[in-house]
């Protein structure tokens, strides 16, 4: 079980996701921070620049990572993340409206932690950003 806040890092580019993920997390019982990026070149400078500052700022417990997205693809984030030594070890969950079975082959692949294709209805997707914290609070085992 995770003590701390539970570190979300969410590199999305729609609004209207991030405001309902905020919402939900807001709204739940369990504690957490969600940090965004809106697209793939903005969450890779972060990411990488956490190198640099490990005791000013919090490296993310877990990412969910929209593949379609500006300047760069979730596919070349996580292709990136996977192969860095300092943080390929940070879970990746795959966010997306993209239900396409290449896409999740190619994910997996890249060593994506899980593969969820984003619910259009609004309670669905509640139940996934839900279900996403409760796991990785009190389910999972995350380093420390």
């Amino acid at each position: 079980m995770l003590l701390n806040p539970l570190e979300i890092y969410m590199v999305e580019d729609n609004p209207g996701d991030i405001r309902l993920a905020q919402e939900i997390l807001k709204l739940s019982n369990l504690r957490s921070n969600l940090r965004v990026a809106y697209d793939g070149e903005e969450a890779l400078n972060y990411l990488m620049s956490l190198d640099e500052s490990l005791e000013t700022e919090p490296i993310p417990h877990v990412i969910l990572l929209d593949l379609n997205l500006p300047k760069k693809s979730g596919t070349d984030v996580l292709a990136v993340l996977k192969n860095h030594e300092k943080l390929k070890s940070i879970p990746v969950v795959v966010l997306t409206s993209s239900d396409s079975e290449t896409d999740v082959t190619n994910c997996y692949r890249l060593h994506a932690n899980s593969y969820i294709t984003k619910p259009v209805d609004l309670d669905d997707y509640s139940n996934v950003i839900n279900s996403l914290q409760k796991f990785w609070t009190r389910v999972a085992e995350l380093p420390r």
